[in-house]
């Protein structure tokens, strides 16, 4: 007893010490070799961990800091910086961040591919450090047991890759840009053109692995199945650092078809009536068949000078070209579709057409999925919505007259239905499951730096999102964790934390928040992880 009891006391007079010489981190100069002598008696390594660790007078630190930059509002001198930005090479280095981190006192952020739309995984308003996982990146894929472990540095493209490599007739259903993280989109949902047939991701994660807050490496085993179920829809970066993912393969035919087919309101079948029938099928139709809608104002075609809104339906359909053209030709006639319009491909192929309908002709090979397109950004404003009852034709004439008045700003309708109706609401933290037709992403990006440009788009988007308001969900009015916007709230985790939370963690989560609070509580009882939109603790224990 009395050896146990001097392991911990060694343990607390340890993290005493460098609680004491750490803290401070704004006023304290030697920030960086504090952290660096405390990680490195964490990870108990023999050699130098200088080549993880970057300071800001480091030369290659603005390098790391804007390779997983991807919204270019927050790439500029007004931003503030990290402390330090941590790259880990291995799970050891993220339990001894963790625990320095937490030491020190300072606010980590985690960053898996950086394309949090509000940047939240690499900006603050306080002192803080990223834990970039941007090198582990590590897939394996069992095809007899039809799982893949991912790390969750790991991007989308290499995922797909890596299974394309071992079975050209498995995949796994996640979203549609190649250079998105793991981490990120399958902490929060996770969904892309398979969901009908498939679900999310979360409903086809079976394990992981995640760093706690006291730094234990955990599976779902050791951290039990509230954490498991939390981490799998609810923002893995409120209960710990997520360093892997296990998931389950999903069977995809050797040859799949894709399609797009645009419409005006200027075309014979305008967009008007496309739209209007699309609420009809897309939602209902055969769950192999995924048929985005993207509605865009566009220059007239017939009146010079004017505007008109293009609907275009992007398609990916998991079984051959006739049968799909034959099942639209019953259930969809105003689309037109032809044959010709349609590509049948390899599923890997399908992907590189999502990211770039052009990829195929241009000849690219599924190697491109490798290319994580560092150092990209564009200026950029998202927001959601879910639809619960198709809009009507006088709605729509009135959306379409709105967004030809505010000039640039999209919408993209992504069906529901199929599998995604299936599965209860509770069954992980994503809610919006039975009873939604489509859920509605608002796009506007834009290349003018200056900060006019900002405010011009960001304001128009509101002002479409405020137009949209009769003809969307509410009580919450509800909203796409990964699709991230702090217009809908934001925790500034002074007294009324709990409640600045529940804004928006109802529109995220509903019902399931009271339950993501609970977990919060238990798992992590000071907020060590938080961030402006993290899940908040009890503010008196449940």
């Amino acid at each position: 007893m009395a050896k146990t009891c001097l392991v911990y006391l060694s343990a607390a007079f340890l993290l005493l010490t460098l609680s004491t010489s750490l803290a401070a981190p704004s006023s304290n100069p030697s920030l960086y070799d504090n952290f660096l002598r405390c990680l490195t008696q964490q990870t108990k390594s023999s050699t130098s961990l200088s080549n993880i660790v970057f300071a800001q007078n480091n030369p290659a630190f603005p390098t790391v800091l804007q390779n997983y930059i991807r919204n270019a509002r927050f790439n500029n001198s007004q931003t503030l910086k990290p402390l330090l930005i941590v790259t880990p090479l291995q799970e050891s280095h993220v339990q001894g961040a963790v625990i320095c981190a937490k030491a020190a006192n300072v606010q980590l952020k985690i960053r898996s591919g950086g394309h949090d739309y509000e940047g939240i995984s690499y900006i603050s308003d306080k002192p803080f450090i990223i834990l970039d996982m941007f090198n582990l990146r590590a897939i394996k894929v069992d095809i007899a047991n039809q799982v893949a472990v991912v790390q969750v540095g790991a991007t989308l493209g290499e995922l797909y890759y890596g299974i394309w490599k071992n079975s050209k007739v498995h995949g796994f259903p996640a979203g549609v840009c190649p250079t998105v993280g793991v981490g990120g989109t399958v902490s929060g949902g996770g969904y892309g053109n398979m969901l009908r047939k498939y679900g999310l991701s979360v409903d086809n994660i079976i394990d992981a692995q995640i760093v706690d807050v006291k730094g234990n490496l955990l599976n779902r085993k050791s951290m039990g199945e509230d954490l498991f179920w939390a981490i799998r829809g609810g923002g893995g970066a409120s209960f710990g650092v997520v360093v892997s993912y296990t998931a389950k393969l999903v069977p995809v035919p050797e040859t799949v078809t894709v399609f797009r087919v645009a419409k005006t309101l200027e075309t014979n079948v305008t967009s008007t009536d496309l739209v209007v029938q699309w609420q009809q099928v897309a939602p209902t139709t055969d769950d192999r068949l995924f048929m985005r809608l993207l509605l865009q104002p566009v220059s007239s075609d017939v009146v010079k000078g004017a505007k008109t809104v293009r609907a275009t339906v992007v398609a990916l359909f998991l079984g051959g070209a006739e049968e799909v053209v034959s099942i639209l030709g019953k259930e969809f006639p105003l689309l037109e579709l032809k044959k010709e319009d349609c590509m049948e491909v390899r599923w890997i192929d399908s992907v590189l057409w999502w990211d770039d309908d052009e990829s195929l002709k241009n000849g690219e090979k599924p190697e491109a999925l490798l290319n994580r397109d560092v150092n990209s950004a564009s200026f950029l404003k998202r927001k959601s919505d879910y639809v619960e009852k198709a809009i009507s034709r006088e709605g729509l004439v009135s959306i379409f007259k709105k967004m030809i008045e505010l000039g640039k700003v999209g919408l993209v309708f992504n069906p529901y239905g199929g599998k995604m109706g299936e599965i209860p609401s509770d069954a992980t933290p994503f809610p919006n499951r039975k009873g939604n037709l489509f859920k509605i992403q608002y796009s506007v990006s834009w290349k003018d730096p200056s900060a006019g440009a900002a405010e011009n788009f960001t304001k128009q988007a509101k002002m479409l999102y405020s137009y949209m308001t009769p003809f969307v969900s509410t009580n919450p009015r509800r909203a796409y964790l990964n699709y991230r916007d702090l217009d809908i709230g934001v925790n500034h985790f002074g007294k009324n934390s709990f409640e600045e939370g529940e804004v928006y963690g109802r529109k995220f989560f509903n019902q399931n928040f009271d339950r993501l609070v609970n977990i919060k509580t238990k798992v992590d009882p000071e907020n060590f992880f938080g961030n402006e939109q993290s899940i908040p603790v009890h503010s008196t224990k449940p």
